[in-house]
């Protein structure tokens, strides 16, 4: 990011500004949005990979305690 960036939108109560990620498989610099504290939204394909991560990471600990998640 550079100096003003996210730039904030009242209108909106969102931020805009620019940054390296990958989008639908496109890696370049994007446009994202932001909240006030500057944090970067996640895209659809991010919150998707995210919540695959964190079900992945549930069935792991699920099976460590003897539960196989296929049966509940």
């Amino acid at each position: 990011m550079q100096r003003g960036e996210p730039v904030w939108l009242d209108e909106l109560a969102l931020g805009i500004g620019r940054e390296q990620g990958s989008n639908q498989g496109i890696k370049r610099e994007w446009l994202y949005w932001y909240d006030r504290g500057g944090k970067r939204y996640l895209t659809p394909e991010e919150r998707i990979q995210e919540a695959q991560e964190r079900t992945k990471k549930l069935e792991e600990r699920l099976r460590s305690l003897g539960i196989n998640p296929d049966e509940l």
